[in-house]
């Protein structure tokens, strides 16, 4: 298992969450991550999910 990085934010740079979690591939992180974004009604907020070696999954401005 490898570990994600998933943060939200406000438009003038206030952290709305910063979660770490696990999942097997990449694909599965994309996943989690944005059902961990709709249950805390973030999705459409600024939001990045980022791999352990750095990669963007996910990125909303």
């Amino acid at each position: 298992m490898r570990t994600y990085k998933l943060t939200a934010y406000e438009k003038n740079g206030e952290l709305l969450t910063e979660e770490t979690f696990t999942a097997a591939t990449d694909e599965e992180a994309k996943k989690k991550g944005r059902v961990m974004l709709e249950e805390k009604s973030l999705a459409e907020k600024t939001h990045r999910l980022a791999s352990p070696a750095g990669k963007l999954l996910l990125f909303h401005t």
